[in-house]
């Protein structure tokens, strides 16, 4: 989005939200990653994932060569988060992570399962077809 437009733009959040903290986790993570600064990706999963995922995750990154937060090499020009649905402690939202602009623009979609009590990202894989 241009600069002249970013005024036309409102985005909130409450830290009460599982979904607008998993929107911030991967805001912030995709501009740490994006702009190469040093520590921070590994700050922000610390801080936003629990220590069980973190560590499939270095697992599923050892086997795929890749980031298992964003399930790439590469990073997104655009993400979105949606609810999906909650339900025995946990919170599910849909990451929407977009490669590219324009019409030939790919998207990938991710399962984000949040802990209610907690409100730490607890599991993320693909998500089914919708």
């Amino acid at each position: 989005m241009p600069d002249e437009q970013a005024n036309d733009v409102v985005r909130g959040g409450s830290p009460d939200s599982a979904v607008d903290r998993v929107a911030d986790f991967y805001g912030a993570y995709i501009d740490a990653v994006s702009d190469g600064t040093d520590d921070l990706g590994d700050e922000l999963r610390a801080h936003y994932l629990t220590e069980d995922l973190r560590g499939r995750l270095a697992a599923w990154e050892e086997v795929n060569h890749a980031d298992g937060v964003l399930r790439a090499q590469d990073v997104p020009t655009h993400w979105d988060v949606r609810y999906h649905d909650s339900g025995a402690g946990h919170l599910f939202t849909t990451v929407t992570l977009t490669w590219g602009t324009g019409p030939d623009a790919g998207r990938t979609r991710l399962a984000v399962q949040s802990d209610l009590s907690t409100k730490l990202i607890s599991d993320i894989e693909d998500a089914p077809p919708s």
